[in-house]
């Protein structure tokens, strides 16, 4: 897929990978509508990639309100008259076994994660068919290619993304619309430090959690970023982002059951 000149709608763009897709988009010449709930981190990004000399436009957005995602290819339209791409970045973290995690904070999880990945998918896609060649990405994660405890929920939503994207690309083949699944493993963004605090957790236990977490997030923003434009430009199914999401993924196909023998100390 060629994006110079092309239209990207990139939700989760005020921080973290959003933020690097979206300068990396620009400095390929991809026109950009950013979405992100943070307003301010929103028009800072907007702003910096319109220095790229790419029309770009910021539209304040909760993933996770139907309503306010059902009239955004309207507003997206109207600004840039097309879409070639959807990015569906936003994504949220949730540590705690799962007798620790409410059903509201799980609900709250999985309505950013993935029911707002299904919703925004629904509501571009019919915009996208209309392209001699487009293309959904769907930011899933390493923890939707392994299954570490003390991630129930999301594994849950990761894993779920994966599925979605995986049927939807065999349903949508002989299309003008491809479909990539992102697996980022350990990249350095804040998502463990603004990850929301299970129920019946100390706040020393949980500081211990995140703390490891952290360790973990190794990986440049941008780079990551790089890898995934460069798997959209050479059109791939899968896309696996770093050495550690690498190594785990073929350490679960090859242990299913038992590969967290090899690795303690990841879980939770």
């Amino acid at each position: 897929m060629k994006i110079e000149g092309k239209v990207a709608v990139l939700t989760g763009a005020g921080s973290g990978i959003g933020r690097a897709l979206a300068l990396a988009l620009a400095d390929r010449g991809c026109h950009l509508a950013l979405a992100d709930i943070n307003a301010d981190s929103l028009e800072d990004i907007a702003s910096q990639a319109r220095e790229r000399g790419v029309t770009v436009t910021a539209h304040p957005l909760d993933v996770a309100d139907r309503t306010a995602v059902a009239v955004l290819p309207e507003q997206v339209v109207a600004a840039h008259g097309q879409v070639d791409l959807l990015i569906n970045n936003a994504g949220v973290a949730l540590g705690g076994h799962f007798e620790q995690v409410s059903v509201e904070n799980f609900d709250w999880l999985m309505a950013i994660n993935f029911d707002a990945v299904v919703c925004m998918t629904r509501a571009f896609l019919p915009l996208l068919r209309q392209r001699p060649a487009a293309r959904i990405v769907n930011v899933s994660s390493l923890f939707g290619l392994i299954s570490p405890a003390g991630q129930t929920a999301y594994c849950a939503s990761k894993f779920a993304v994966r599925g979605f994207s995986n049927a939807l690309r065999l349903e949508l083949n002989g299309g003008p619309v491809g479909v990539t699944v992102v697996h980022p493993g350990g990249i350095a963004t804040a998502i463990a430090d603004s990850a929301r605090v299970p129920e019946g957790i100390t706040e020393r236990e949980w500081t211990i959690r995140r703390e490891r977490a952290r360790k973990l997030l190794r990986m440049l923003p941008s780079k990551a970023a790089r890898i995934i434009v460069n798997g959209i430009l050479k059109d791939k199914a899968r896309v696996i982002v770093g050495n550690d999401a690498l190594v785990l993924s073929w350490l679960e196909r090859l242990m299913p059951v038992s590969y967290w023998r090899l690795i303690p100390g990841l879980s939770g």
